[in-house]
């Protein structure tokens, strides 16, 4: 039995040396599996790549905020808030606290039931660049879409008169905070940066959460660094960078360009945004379409409040993942953008990321069941483990633990000491991707609103509570 056991042994080996781990299986699960490989190791590549464009661009983004002048823009920005009562004066004090010299603030009420309208009257009592546009029903709580395209026809008839009325909208900025959003005062002048490139349309901060010392948000907080850091960073030297729900920042001349005209929800007649679960990922990608760039930016942030539920974070996620598949109706125009040949195949990357996640994941699966239950030996499965594993978590992880700033802790050791538990979140999370393509197929598209909770008063160290306005109400 012992020479039987060694003939075979070394039969396995024969066939399938280190180099080649799944010789002798089927032609099909061969070419599944060294096509998974092949593109999971390109994946790898472009991931290096992005990391090396992006340590560029952020010195770039630096040298630009030296010359530039926050003064010549005027800052609109906009706080979408339905039922917000908990948060929407602690977001409003952070803005007047904005250093900006020309500067508005547009809350929309989106037919709010609580007492947030009594605290916006409270506010705006007090604090004079603050106007409120109050939607009522049934225009109202048709989506944050419909709200926004409110907000872009307010400030073209409200906002833009008396005092701002001779203002070009080329250089009008319009920024989306939503209501638990936090930006630091400094953030007009790290943004002006990257607006004196008259072909940036957009520009979207980094996002941060205040609530961070929650494992859940801690890795929330990390999952958004991962984005900025090591993907959007990168793509912001193409002008491929896309915009996100909370802390996008876009000239007016650019919304004008991509203003629609198709079917809306009732009482909106037009608008640049559309009804779509992931409305920031759609007019981003229609920005770089209508010819203007999209920019990540690193240099100021937005803080927002994380989830502390599992269940109410998955629903988020699969919620955010779905509108990512919606999104693959863009395709169509997505190699007809006037962009480069790279920003082109860059943009349809992009595009189709729910779909490489989706075999990423089952290449890593597969390749794990064969070689620790089928065929494949020990001595050549370890390796295609291990560049699936390496390229859908391992090295994201570090890089983007690596290169976030967090006041007070070594870079190295926080990403050394933070890589396996923020691998175990992103594996949480990882079933989101298929959930969410399931229910795009049924046709299950009704989402509720997530829940704001009471503002955490553990904050982190570097986050301080808003003084001034933000205690009214």
């Amino acid at each position: 039995m012992t020479g039987l056991a060694t003939t075979a042994a070394t039969t396995v080996a024969t066939t399938a040396p280190w180099w080649d781990p799944y010789r002798g299986m089927p032609v099909g699960v061969q070419v599944l599996m060294w096509f998974l490989l092949a593109l999971t190791l390109v994946t790898f590549c472009v991931i290096v790549w992005l990391v090396v464009r992006a340590w560029f661009e952020r010195r770039r983004q630096r040298e630009a905020v030296e010359s530039a002048h926050e003064e010549d823009y005027l800052w609109v920005f906009v706080v979408p808030a339905l039922n917000e009562e908990v948060t929407i004066a602690d977001s409003v004090g952070r803005l007047v606290a904005v250093e900006a010299t020309h500067k508005a603030i547009v809350v929309i009420d989106d037919g709010s039931d609580d007492r947030t309208p009594e605290v916006l009257a409270g506010l705006r009592a007090r604090v004079p660049e603050l106007q409120v546009l109050r939607r009522e029903l049934p225009d109202a709580r048709v989506g944050k879409s419909a709200g926004l395209d409110d907000a872009w026809e307010f400030v073209q008839d409200e906002v833009l008169t008396g005092r701002y009325a001779r203002w070009p909208t080329t250089r009008v900025v319009v920024g989306v905070v939503d209501a638990d959003g936090r930006i630091p005062a400094d953030a007009p002048r790290a943004l002006a940066g990257a607006f004196t490139d008259e072909r940036v349309g957009g520009v979207q901060a980094l996002v941060r959460i205040y609530n961070r010392r929650h494992y859940l948000t801690w890795g929330q907080d990390v999952e958004f660094g991962v984005m900025a850091y090591v993907y959007q960073l990168g793509r912001s030297a193409w002008g491929t960078a896309n915009m996100g729900g909370n802390g996008q920042y876009v000239r007016l001349a650019a919304l004008d360009d991509v203003v629609v005209t198709e079917k809306l929800p009732p009482g909106i007649e037009r608008g640049p945004w559309r009804d779509r679960l992931t409305e920031d990922q759609d007019i981003g990608v229609r920005l770089i379409r209508a010819g203007w760039r999209g920019r990540q930016t690193v240099l100021t942030t937005v803080d927002q409040q994380g989830v502390t539920s599992m269940r109410r974070l998955f629903k988020q996620r699969v919620r955010w993942a779905q509108g990512n598949w919606q999104a693959f109706g863009l395709l169509r125009g997505a190699l007809r953008a006037p962009v480069s040949v790279g920003a082109r195949v860059d943009h349809l990357a992009y595009l189709l990321m729910p779909l490489l996640q989706l075999l990423m994941g089952l290449g890593l699966v597969l390749s794990l069941v064969f070689w620790l239950f089928g065929d494949v030996p020990f001595h050549s499965g370890w390796w295609p483990s291990l560049v699936f594993f390496a390229t859908i978590a391992l090295v994201p992880s570090f890089l983007s633990l690596l290169m976030t700033d967090e006041p007070g802790r070594h870079p190295l050791l926080r990403a050394v000491f933070g890589l396996i538990p923020y691998m175990l979140y992103t594996w949480l999370l990882w079933p989101v991707v298929t959930v969410a393509l399931v229910r795009e197929l049924a046709g299950r598209r009704t989402w509720t609103k997530t829940d704001r909770e009471p503002l955490d008063a553990n904050l982190p160290d570097d986050v301080e509570q808003a003084a001034g306005p933000a205690t009214a109400g």
